[in-house]
């Protein structure tokens, strides 16, 4: 997810929509883009990303209202250092000049099955993310040192188990992903020269954002960890002004508070997924609306992507 503060734009390349690509594309303004690549940004979607609001949504009942706004906090990406370093690369591509013969050698880009290789794997990722765990089964010590066979229905309590399992899910996303935008990179740097530079631009993004990005993510589960003690804390307080016994069985079932976790996890999984696709669906658009701004021709269209993602 890219951002940034102040005047810089709030995002680029991923969630940013590439129009024309043509390398006499000109700014809307009237002036040339950088690289002269024509970018339609869109800070909207930023704000309105469902992990955003998600975060927020968890942020107010516990009095997080008076804190810095989470769009705000994501924004805050790149520094004044970092915004000139991105200035420096997008006019060193705009001063590259690719050789005639490179040029003519270029074919068309498959982006229909690039984007079959993302949906497929959107939804490979989104069945990861929403089986039902196993029930939890932590070894219990009997009389005799036997564990215990069946699941304790108190071990769901422990955030271990589920911070376990949250960065599993985070990892596989992470190597997936990766590996999908390094292919569509790849794919685009073999196409015309506008998606070649659009290629080389996110590259240069990744290499400045990927770290904070990283942060990022590593920072989510220190939310759902605040959620779940908000729930059970809320759990509790129903309890005593009720005047009932806790009943641990129940807390899995629909309706009780370990229930409600659950279901915010994957949604708190599914929203970072979101965001993680963004990037790679951005570089997609970007393509298919270069190749609806090209003339006809008859250039044989590249072979269908296929067996390149594990």
């Amino acid at each position: 997810m890219w951002g940034w503060g102040g005047s810089v734009p709030a995002k680029i390349a991923g969630f940013a929509h590439c129009g024309d690509l043509l390398p006499d594309a000109r700014h809307p303004s009237g002036g040339r883009c950088h690289g002269r690549l024509r970018l339609m940004y869109q800070p909207h979607r930023l704000n309105n990303s469902r992990l955003v609001l998600l975060l927020q949504q968890w942020t107010q009942p516990q009095g997080g209202s008076a804190r810095q706004d989470v769009a705000e906090q994501l924004s805050q990406w790149l520094s004044t250092v970092d915004a000139v370093k991105l200035s420096r690369a997008l006019h060193a591509l705009e001063s590259s000049q690719t050789p005639a013969v490179t040029t003519l050698g270029r074919g068309t880009v498959d982006v229909r099955a690039l984007q079959a290789s993302l949906q497929s794997t959107r939804a490979e990722l989104t069945d990861l993310v929403t089986a039902k765990a196993a029930p939890a089964k932590p070894v219990r010590e009997r009389a005799d040192n036997t564990p215990v066979d069946g699941p304790d229905p108190e071990a769901g309590a422990d955030f271990a188990v589920h911070a376990a399992r949250y960065l599993a899910l985070q990892k596989q996303m992470d190597a997936r992903l990766a590996a999908l935008r390094a292919l569509i990179r790849q794919s685009l740097s073999m196409g015309p020269e506008g998606l070649r530079r659009l290629a080389l631009l996110d590259a240069v993004m990744d290499q400045m954002l990927g770290a904070r990005e990283q942060r990022l993510w590593a920072s989510l589960p220190g939310h759902l960890e605040r959620r779940m003690a908000h729930l059970r804390a809320a759990h509790q307080q129903q309890l005593e002004a009720a005047g009932r016994d806790d009943e641990p069985q129940r807390w899995a079932l629909p309706g009780g508070w370990l229930f409600a976790f659950e279901q915010d996890l994957r949604a708190l999984l599914l929203a970072e997924l979101q965001v993680r696709l963004e990037p790679l669906a951005g570089l997609l658009e970007a393509a298919q609306s270069h190749d609806s701004h090209r003339p006809p021709t008859t250039t044989k269209t590249s072979e269908p992507v296929t067996g390149m993602i594990e």
